[in-house]
């Protein structure tokens, strides 16, 4: 087939034609005229008034000629000709050139890359065809490129490499087909996890690198390497890792802490990396004279300063200094004054190692919020990442605000990765806040098998969801079994009812026990919304209202009337299951106050919670149950070792004249170690069952201490030491026994206990096992050398 078109000539092959293998030429026609070292050679030039084109099929005559650059009648040298050949090969349309001068004629010769058919992959594993199809750019029905199969590879092994597996290969063949058509195909080998075997550190003296890896995101690999990822090298984790050291040194007084820096080692059979940090920690600085002043005239910096609250010795902190400035920023515009910012202006004195500060107000530019842009949420709503600013288009722009409200859209946790800049508006007074987020997998569904000394062996499923169909709200439905027991509980949240910040939930439960040493079944079904919100920086009140039915069935010798039968449980027992499902109706409050939540002291904190719920608004019982805990905890010893103290405490009293039932009272379950459950308390001695009956009142002290074990840190395994002591004891009715006449002990009597614990952090949670033995204790109490459960926090 011959094609000409104003001067260009197409010779076209049939698409049936069979690709040959692969092979670029080019004929300059110029054998006999450039010779080797030949001046004249050099000088020669060509002049074509016809350029025949052959092999083409896809690509047009007027494209390839473009290519070329070649113009009819135009001189050229051979220079010049060989120009136009690696213009046409750069073009990566052809698999074949060939450029062949014919007198006044220049023929070009092309054969095109083939169509790519199908694109597949071989020896992929770990990773899905359709993940990795993801990052291709080579599509089926184009035309097949060697270099840009070469990028897929490319970006295919990059995946790999976040993965942990940087020994990974990939490499692109083809399958020729008929048609001038190709299979693609990426033969894949994965090879193993590279793994950072040591995480090590260089120039650190005041903490150890124990407690530095706790800092960093980056993890040693562990004997638990299957099941974790962050043990995986990833090269853009380190820079991370570097914030994070500076964070943590400077939250501690360390304003010259430096990364010198931070080198990846892999080893020879590129099995693990070695991770080094090299560190400059400097010295820490206490805050010294802190003042507030003024640049503004008219405005009186005195009541600003009362805000202050950093103390004069205190180790210094930026985000002690932040919270300081956020507060005198909050009464500023509360008194009508925009633009107006706090300059922190230290002065460091070497000396002494203080920092003298000194907030200055001063008028910031008067700079308007002009838009909020949010991208790559493709789930959550706009709302929800809107609603973690606390300004919107028109306010004042407040950059120390824009850092806080990208430090608040980051702790919701629906993104892998948040950020917020700003960037010149409309006009010079005005700024566009831009947000560009990276969503991530916010649900979880769990299956597993429980093992517990006190519940026994068994079974619980999980569905949770943090950002419920992008609405940032949570749900959760959760069924576990014990030996005896069923727990059972759905729960729904909103973090912004009616748009502010009051955090909305509602939850239904269900819960059959069969009692440890306690021959006696009950069950309790209820429903509970509340409400709570922030009543200061440090504080949330929360109102609640809750309505369930509580049965007590299945009490041994409840039909018994001969004093003395084998298993019989006590008269006051029997009495309360005798009253039948009773219905509580109550209202009522928690107060909580943390100061762990903000981080001002990073070597300790504060947590106090207060709660009374109030029975009677309807329903069968009438009550007032109070409890309290106070928990304080500091870290010493270069921050390896944690102790903690905390006190606990409840309460209940009847408002009618029932008394309590033991679906009401208080059992100190968990609270002091080295006891069974139910094994301390109140107990009727005078039958044969001798029924745990709980206690109206309970109050323990525990005093821990958590400290490394010596053993390497992937491990898992930490150690701790306890002193638990306390008591649960009154009862509003103390007949007993079979009849009634017995009187059962209910006085206050001391418990105490000592122990050891090994906490072992697993995929599964942080197992705790506890080793306990009892020191005070009563001739009845239940006592339990050894318990495993799942370390839980306050």
């Amino acid at each position: 087939m011959r094609r000409a078109t104003n001067g260009i000539t197409t010779r076209g092959k049939s698409r049936r034609d069979l690709v040959k293998p692969a092979a670029v030429k080019v004929f300059l026609g110029v054998s006999a005229i450039c010779a080797a070292g030949s001046q004249p050679a050099l000088a020669q030039s060509y002049s074509f008034s016809n350029v025949v084109i052959e092999g083409s099929t896809r690509v047009d005559a007027t494209t390839i000629l473009g290519f070329a650059g070649i113009e009819r009648g135009a001189a050229i040298s051979a220079a010049e000709l060989n120009s136009a050949y690696q213009r046409l090969q750069n073009s990566g349309l052809f698999e074949k050139i060939e450029v062949v001068p014919q007198g006044s004629t220049l023929v070009i010769r092309v054969q095109e890359y083939p169509t790519i058919n199908v694109i597949s992959f071989e020896g992929n594993k770990r990773l899905k065809d359709e993940n990795l199809a993801e990052l291709l750019q080579s599509q089926s029905r184009r035309a097949y490129s060697p270099a840009q199969a070469e990028a897929d590879a490319a970006a295919i092994t990059e995946l790999y490499a976040t993965r942990g597996r940087i020994a990974a290969t990939v490499k692109p063949r083809i399958i020729r087909r008929s048609d001038n058509r190709v299979d693609l195909v990426f033969d894949i080998t994965e090879g193993k996890v590279v793994e950072i075997e040591r995480l090590s550190f260089v120039g650190n003296r005041s903490f150890s690198d124990r407690r530095l890896r706790q800092v960093l995101e980056t993890k040693q690999a562990g004997i638990l390497r299957t099941f974790i990822a962050s043990d995986t090298f990833i090269a853009e984790r380190i820079e991370l890792d570097k914030q994070l050291l500076r964070d943590f040194y400077m939250s501690r007084g360390y304003v010259d802490f430096q990364v010198l820096d931070a080198s990846a080692e892999v080893t020879r059979e590129r099995d693990a990396f070695f991770v080094t940090f090299t560190v400059q920690e400097g010295q820490s600085y206490d805050f010294g004279q802190v003042g507030v002043s003024s640049e503004i005239e008219g405005v009186d910096p005195t009541e600003f300063g009362d805000l202050v609250t950093i103390r004069r010795g205190a180790t210094y902190s930026p985000g002690v200094v932040e919270n300081n400035i956020t507060r005198m920023e909050n009464l500023a515009l509360r008194k009508g004054l925009n633009f107006v910012r706090f300059e922190p202006r230290v002065t460091k004195n070497a000396q002494n190692q203080t920092i003298d500060l000194n907030f200055v107000m001063v008028r910031g530019e008067r700079v308007f919020v002009e838009r909020i842009d949010i991208e790559g949420n493709t789930t959550t709503l706009d709302e929800v990442v809107r609603r973690q600013f606390r300004t919107v288009e028109g306010d004042p722009f407040n950059p120390r605000e824009v850092r806080q409200s990208a430090e608040r859209i980051r702790a919701l946790g629906y993104f892998g990765d948040a950020r917020v800049d700003a960037q010149p508006g409309s006009s010079p007074d005005q700024v566009i806040v831009n947000v560009d987020v990276e969503e991530q997998p916010t649900g979880s569904l769990s299956f597993g098998l429980s093992y517990g000394v006190e519940s026994g062996a068994g079974f619980n499923i999980g569905f949770s969801e943090s950002n419920f169909l992008g609405r940032g709200q949570s749900v959760g439905v959760n069924v576990s079994t014990g030996t005896d027991s069923v727990n059972s509980s759905i729960s729904f949240a909103e973090p912004a009812f009616l748009g502010r910040d009051l955090r909305f939930k509602f939850s239904i439960f269900y819960t059959e026990t069969n009692s440890e040493n306690s021959r006696y079944d009950t069950r309790n079904i209820g429903i509970s919304p509340s409400i709570d919100f922030p009543i200061s920086e440090n504080g949330r009140l929360e109102l609640r209202y809750k309505i369930s039915e509580d049965v007590i069935s299945d009490v041994e010798g409840s039909e018994a009337s001969v004093p003395g039968d084998p298993d019989v449980s006590s008269a006051i027992l029997r009495e309360e299951a005798d009253r039948g499902a009773l219905i509580t109706s109550s209202v009522g409050y928690s107060y909580n106050y943390d100061t762990r939540r903000t981080g001002l002291n990073p070597t300790g904190g504060l947590l106090l919670r207060f709660s009374q719920d109030f029975a009677g608004l309807g329903g069968d019982v009438q009550y007032i149950s109070t409890n309290a805990l106070a928990l304080a905890e500091r870290k010493v010893w270069n921050e390896d070792v944690t102790l903690r103290a905390i006190f606990e405490g409840g309460a209940i009293h009847m408002l009618d004249d029932n008394p309590s039932r033991v679906t009401d009272r208080f059992f100190g379950n968990g609270k002091i170690r080295g006891f069974e459950s139910n094994g301390l308390g109140p107990r009727d001695l005078n039958v044969s069952n001798e029924d745990a009956l709980g206690g109206n009142y309970f109050a323990v002290a525990r005093f821990e201490a958590d400290f490394p074990l010596g053993l390497p840190e992937e491990y898992g395994f930490t150690g701790g030491a306890f002193l638990d002591a306390g008591s649960v004891w009154s009862l509003d009715n103390v007949n007993g026994g079979v009849d009634g006449t017995d009187e059962v002990d209910d006085g206050f009597h001391l418990r105490s206990s000592i122990g050891l614990s090994v906490f072992w952090t697993t995929p599964i949670g942080p197992l705790r096992f506890n080793f306990a033995k009892a020191l005070v204790k009563e001739d009845y109490d239940e006592e339990r050398f050894f318990d495993l459960t799942i370390s839980t926090k306050f």
